[in-house]
């Protein structure tokens, strides 16, 4: 198995764009605490589509303790409705548009193309259309609809960024922990076979999909 990683003495900008309060720290929480903790100089611009009521005082308090060690770091709370992204598009692509002018970013970790919620896909479509010549690597999301994929991307967790995000992600977000999935056991569980997958020296992963890397 073959790795490779970003110049830790340079600065590194990453954008996380989540259709959903919770969906960045879901599908990349345990690799931001990890990129935090590696990469002195790095800056996170991370963007909430749907953030509104509840959700939206969620999604800021949850963004603050994720990127607590991140000291330059933007968060773009989005208050297009939950569920209608696609009925939305014209806005939605307004809005990728404007931010494709502020940042270039080293790394874009957007929703999975395959994902079945239509909101993720829309996401992911013009992340795509809008950057053209970046790293793009796509996150996963468990879920009751059964679309979970064969990912070729993995980022191994230290044992304590695996349980950290855990924690925050059951602390932050009340509104959804009246849900059955929503529990400390699924997203272990699915960090655990991941670290199986890529043989993580701690069990441990966080896993994407890269379809398009250039070599050189």
């Amino acid at each position: 198995m073959r790795t490779f990683s970003f110049p830790k003495d340079q600065p590194f900008t990453v954008l996380c764009l989540g259709a959903h309060s919770d969906d960045i720290e879901i599908g990349c929480g345990g690799t931001l605490l990890t990129l935090a903790q590696n990469y002195p100089h790095l800056r996170v611009v991370w963007v909430v589509f749907t953030a509104q009521g509840a959700r939206k005082q969620e999604a800021s308090d949850s963004a603050d303790d994720f990127l607590a060690q991140v000291s330059e770091k933007e968060v773009l709370l989005e208050s297009f409705r939950d569920g209608f992204l696609p009925y939305q598009g014209a806005e939605v692509k307004d809005f990728f548009e404007a931010l494709k002018k502020r940042v270039s970013p080293d790394l874009i970790l957007t929703h999975y193309r395959h994902d079945l919620h239509q909101d993720h896909r829309l996401v992911c479509d013009l992340t795509w259309n809008t950057w053209r010549n970046h790293l793009i690597l796509e996150y996963e999301i468990p879920k009751y609809d059964g679309d979970m994929g064969v990912p070729n991307f993995f980022v191994p967790l230290q044992l304590g960024a695996a349980h950290q995000k855990t924690a925050l992600l059951l602390k932050h977000f009340g509104t959804q922990r009246s849900k059955d999935w929503f529990t400390d056991d699924t997203f272990l569980g699915l960090m655990r076979l991941r670290g199986v997958e890529c043989k993580a020296p701690e069990k441990y992963a966080e896993a994407f999909y890269g379809r398009k890397m250039v070599f050189g």
